[in-house]
Parts: structure tokens; sequence; C-alpha cells
């Protein structure tokens, strides 16, 4: 049985750590507020966005675009790991990572890879693969990141190094869910610039008029669509990884205070036992030397 002291040391260590889990989840909960505003600030603009795409591919017949052709057979495809810069938040980023591990998999180990934060770029390096394009996803601008890593798999995917590209990241469910999500980007067809329920209704608005041309403008939009559809990830991710991390915290700190408790009654009963024996062992010694 630990002793009093040994006790007292791991009850002290434990309040320490739940001073630091409390610190972290305050942290969690006032930066997911920031990011979900952010997430929201841009919402407008994805949803202008998409609908504007629909209505250029319901108008126009042909576009000559790299964005609308079938990538080069045989090449391997090109996957945007996206994940959290830190941890501390559950299995929050290797969900994401077990999700391009199983689609990589499906396409037989032939993957090219584009690690978007610092737990992207480490799991990639333990898998061996040394040369990655990675880029924090905290570190500057957002949509400066966005550019660039849109700018790479754009070369990659007209030079054909890379037959298609596909982005896995994490969606936010609610505050307690959090999903990994795989969105197939390059080649873009019709139904890949929006949802399930946008496809359905996906008339032509009217009344919109073009200039110069319906194709020309499509032909402008899509690297847009590419950067912004990437912005938009980078910015549920954060979301994301907050809630996770709050939700983390929260449990840590409760499971901190249970083990506090619980080692403070064993605490408390092996200081009974040391005061018990040493009264036992004085009644014992005034017994002796009663008897003598």
């Amino acid at each position: 049985m630990p002793s009093v002291k040994d006790l007292r040391d791991r009850i002290r260590s434990l309040k320490n750590t739940q001073q630091i889990t409390k610190a972290m989840k305050q942290v969690a909960a006032a930066k997911i507020r920031r990011a979900e505003t952010a997430q929201k600030q841009a919402r407008p603009y994805a949803d202008t966005l998409a609908d504007m795409l629909r209505d250029l591919m319901s108008a126009v017949t042909h576009v000559d675009h790299p964005f609308m052709k079938p990538g080069k057979e045989g090449a391997p495809a090109g996957v945007i790991l996206m994940t959290a810069d830190k941890g501390l938040a559950g299995a929050f980023n290797s969900n994401v990572v077990r999700s391009a591990e199983l689609y990589a998999r499906a396409r037989g180990g032939d993957v090219r890879y584009y690690a978007v934060g610092v737990k992207a770029r480490n799991a990639v390096r333990r898998w061996g693969i040394a040369d990655v394009p990675a880029w924090a996803l905290s570190a500057g601008s957002k949509l400066d990141t966005a550019r660039d890593v849109a700018g790479r798999v754009t070369e990659d995917f007209e030079a054909g190094n890379v037959s298609s590209v596909a982005l896995v990241s994490s969606r936010l469910i609610s505050m307690m869910s959090q999903k990994p999500e795989r969105r197939d980007l390059l080649p873009i067809v019709a139904s890949s610039t929006g949802s399930a329920n946008d496809a359905a209704e996906s008339q032509p608005s009217g009344g919109v008029e073009f200039a110069p041309s319906p194709e020309f403008v499509l032909s402008r939009l899509l690297p847009k669509y590419l950067e912004f559809t990437i912005y938009s990830a980078m910015l549920e991710t954060d979301a994301a990884f907050f809630a996770a991390q709050l939700v983390a915290m929260s449990n840590a700190t409760d499971n901190a205070s249970k083990l506090i408790d619980e080692l403070t009654i064993q605490m408390n009963n092996a200081r009974q036992a040391a005061i018990t024996k040493e009264l036992l062992e004085i009644v014992a010694g005034a017994e002796a030397l009663g008897v003598e």
C-alpha cells in the first residue's frame, strides 16, 4: 500500500494537472468561438460561389479547362491530408489519419500526399514518406496557405503527376462530434460543386448574364473554387479541433477530480491506519512496562 507521503504527492501532481486542463479548456472555448465566427463569415461566399458554379455548368456545353478533364491514367492519386498542428484533443487527429490510410489502401497504396497541419506531416513521415509537401495549419494567413496548397496540387495535376486530388479533413458535426470526411476535388464534375440536395435543385437561376461568355467565366472561377474549398476546410478543421479539445480537456478535468477524490480517501485511510498502528504500539509498550 502506498505511503501517506506518496499519496499526498500524487494528489498534488493531479491538482497541478487539473489546473492545466482547466486552463486549456477555457482557451479552447474562447478559440472555438472565433473559429466558428470565421467559418460563418466565409459561408455566404461559399454558398454564392457554389450557386454560380452550378448556374455556369448548366449554361455551358464545353469548357476546355484541365480541371474538367480526367487525370493522367496510371498516375498516383493525390491526397490533401489536413489535421491540426497540436494534439491533446482525443482521437481527433488520429481519426483523420486513419481515414487517409483506408483511402490509400483502397487505391492500392499508390498515393501522393500533401500534408496540411503538423500532425499530418508527422504521420506521413512515420509511414516512411520523407519528401512530402507540408504546410502548417495555423502559421500565417490561412488564405495564403490555401492558395499555396491549391497552386501545388494544380501544378501536379496539370503536369500529370497525380491522376486525381482528394481532400481528407475533419467535419464539425456538433460540439460533441467531429468526423473525418473525404471530398474529391479534382477533376471537377457538376455534382462536386454542391451537396446532394443542391444537385437535385441545380437549375439555372435565370436573369444572369456572364461576360464575355459563361465558358470564360467558368474557366476563371474553377481555380478560385479550389482555393476556397481548401480554405473552408481549414476553417472547419480549426473549429472541429477546438471542439474536440474542449471535450477532451473537460473529460480530463472531470477524471482528475475523480482520481483526486479516490486518492484522498486512500490517503485518509492510510493516515488512519498509521495512527492506529502507533496507538497500538504505545498501548503494547505501556502494557509491557506495567507487567514488568
